[in-house]
């Protein structure tokens, strides 16, 4: 049977899909827990990565290597960076890059790009699952960097250089590791905040609940594996 490895960086990302699963076990390997088992008809590996590119570059390569995933999706949350879609809207991730690094140089080593496509099918079934979900998405650019962005300098810069619908911390990591091991990858991202000083204000300083938002990333992914064979 295809196992599908299904990430999120913080454990509000996780939680909801772990609750879903049955026959369930457990274990830890590189200070991260990898949740063996089924959803739906499919069986997954579900895990919490931790946040930034370093730790999930690590995870995607454990959960390709060890748990054998076939096929990658990463869900999470983001700051909307376009006017094309609003607060608790989805960025599926057609193509995904960084937007704090020398590109030229990570180009140099496989897959010999910085620029990550999304898998197609993955897309598409995300893109019919939002549409089932009724939740309003796009399938557009996501830009991923070692910074949370909650100030309008920065999302002005970002925007500048890269031009995303959203941005977040994750999905480039995984999306390269991903494509240099050959396995299909799609990054999710429920839109929680505008990356700017409000932003920053409601989930750093006040520590907002973020439930809301991965309740959406959540239901897309249940959504999706049904529509996937």
């Amino acid at each position: 049977m295809e196992i599908f490895g299904i990430m999120g960086a913080m454990p509000d990302e996780v939680d909801q899909l772990c609750a879903r699963l049955q026959n369930v076990r457990v274990e830890t390997y590189g200070g991260v827990a990898y949740h063996l088992g089924t959803l739906g008809n499919k069986q997954v590996v579900v895990c919490c990565a931790g946040m930034g590119k370093a730790n999930a570059a690590a995870t995607t390569q454990v959960l390709i290597t060890k748990y054998g995933a076939q096929r990658i999706i990463f869900s999470g949350i983001a700051g909307n960076m376009t006017s094309k879609i609003g607060i608790g809207d989805v960025v599926v991730g057609q193509t995904v890059v960084y937007h704090d690094a020398q590109d030229d140089m990570i180009a140099q080593s496989a897959p010999f790009t910085a620029t990550y496509l999304g898998d197609e099918a993955l897309v598409n079934a995300a893109m019919a699952a939002c549409q089932t979900a009724g939740v309003t998405a796009i399938a557009g650019k996501i830009a991923t960097g070692d910074q949370f962005v909650g100030d309008s300098a920065t999302k002005n810069a970002i925007a500048e250089k890269v031009a995303p619908d959203c941005v977040e911390m994750e999905g480039a990591a995984v999306a390269q590791i991903a494509a240099k091991n050959q396995i299909p990858c799609v990054i999710l991202r429920a839109m929680s905040d505008n990356a700017d000083e409000d932003g920053h204000e409601v989930l750093v300083v006040k520590k907002f609940s973020i439930s809301e938002y991965v309740a959406t990333a959540t239901n897309i992914v249940v959504q999706m594996l049904e529509h996937l064979n």
